[in-house]
Formats: C-alpha cells, structure tokens, sequence
C-alpha cells in the first residue's frame, strides 16, 4: 500500500511539475506578444493561433461581412486534414511492415545480408526529399507517390530493427529446438520471431516517428487534404497562426500515436526487461 501511495505522489509530482511548465511557457510566449518585442508575423499570440484553430474546425465566413460560409480551412476541418494524413501514414507503415520484416528476416539469415545490407544503410541515410521529385514522376502528385515516400521513410528502420533483432537471438536457443526436431521453418516461427518482437515493434515505433516528420514534405505538392499540406500552404500565405496550430497537431498526435504503439508493445511482450 506505501509503494502504492508513493508512486502515485511521484506520479502527481510529475504530472504538476509539466503542467506547471507549460504554463510558464504559455505567459511567456503571451508576455512577449504582447509587449510587441516580436511582430505578430513571426510569432503570433496564443489566443491568435486559438482562433485559426477554432477557425480551421468550425464554419465560417468568407470574409468580415461576408454572407457566404466557408467549411474549415481549404473545405475541410483540421481534424479531417489530420485524418487524411493518418490514412497515409498507416498506409506507408503498413506496407513497410510487410515488406520490411520479411526483407529483415531474410538478410539476416542468408547470405543475402552480406550482399544486400550495404544497400539497406544507403536508403536509410538519404532525406525523404532527395527523392520526392522522382517519386512525383513515377507515381504522379496524387497518393501514390505520398505513401511511397512514407513506405521509403518507415522500412529502413522496420528491416534494421528486424535484422538486429534475429542476430542477438543466442545460438544456444536455436541449437536446442534444432535438436529437438524442429524444421527450419518451426525455428523460426516459434523462436526467430518471439525473441526477434521487442525489436521488430521498437522499429515500427521509430519508422511510425520517422513517416509523421515526412508527412510534411509528402504533402508539399497536392497534399490537401493533409495537415502536412495545410501547414505548407498556410506557410506560402504567410498565415503563421494556422501554421503553428497545424504544428502542435502534428506534434500532439505523434505524441498520443507513439504512447498507443507503445501500449500496443507492453501488451506484445510483457516480458521486455523483465528478464
């Protein structure tokens, strides 16, 4: 019971420490718009960015007299923007766990890893936009080429994370199911997968970060609906309010995205440091 009372005064302790914080940062950010040390074009109030984001979820006129009612922000409310971008993110994702843990499972277990690993390392260094000029010309500026480029940014980590995975199984385990009879194929069902888990999630959780910071520039050409591509819009138009508001919805779903694959992964395998 005294274990359990102190961890949830630790708990509250922290919970008051963060709250405290970001009020902090809340008058601050309010003090120095208000005062005028910043133009309101670089750096607008929060009550600004307030209003662009109850503007951008909420019918509105056109203009100030204007009898004409304008759905949200390019016709569409932020959470559909936000939604839209989710689709494309699971998609690529999706797709990058298909194809990546296979991918994994084979380099590191053939001799293929030797020829084929050098390669992997090369996709994995290069920045989403070094190639999203090429994917337009092949897949056109529709969704195709957006989820190709989330799929490039999500399976270098998902494949790695696999890789590193099989090759700290212990040699030991392996030997002892081999011994038993098991095939090739039970071996890696029952033993390559389950110990290679905790690591092949973990690089779904890092691949998952790494689609959310490309989703911007997926979204740069015909990206609305898309909160990557409203950001990049409302940036042209120099309406900082929007972009802002658009950020810290970026920033608060990866945030709430990562804690639900986390969960996803304490639920997976329990075991994880435990042992």
């Amino acid at each position: 019971m005294g274990t359990t009372a102190t961890t949830r005064r630790q708990l509250a302790g922290r919970v008051a420490m963060h709250l405290g914080f970001f009020a902090f940062l809340m008058l601050l950010w309010w003090g120095v718009t208000a005062a005028g040390w910043v133009r309101q074009l670089y750096l607008p109030s929060p009550g600004s960015v307030w209003d662009a984001f109850v503007q951008a979820n909420t019918d509105h006129p056109l203009s100030e007299g204007s009898e004409r009612m304008v759905r949200g922000e390019q016709n569409h409310y932020m959470w559909e923007h936000l939604l839209a971008s989710l689709r494309r993110i699971g998609t690529g994702v999706a797709l990058a766990v298909v194809v990546g843990i296979p991918f994994g499972l084979l380099l590191a277990t053939t001799w293929l890893g030797r020829l084929l690993e050098p390669y992997l390392h090369f996709l994995r260094s290069l920045p989403p936009l070094a190639y999203i000029g090429l994917l337009i010309v092949w897949f056109g500026i529709g969704d195709s080429s957006k989820v190709w480029l989330l799929f490039l940014a999500a399976f270098p980590p998902i494949a790695m994370a696999t890789i590193s995975g099989v090759r700290a199984i212990r040699e030991d385990q392996v030997n002892a199911v081999r011994s038993l009879g098991a095939s090739r194929l039970q071996t890696l069902t029952h033993v390559s997968l389950p110990a290679t888990l905790p690591e092949v999630l973990t690089g779904i959780r890092i691949a998952t970060g790494f689609a959310w910071t490309t989703v911007v520039a997926a979204e740069i050409s015909n990206g609305l609906p898309g909160i990557g591509g409203l950001a990049y819009l409302a940036g042209t138009q120099l309406n900082s309010a929007l972009v802002i508001a658009c950020i810290v919805v970026i920033g608060v779903a990866a945030i709430l995205l990562d804690l639900a694959l986390k969960g996803l992964e304490n639920v997976l395998v329990p075991w994880r440091g435990k042992a």
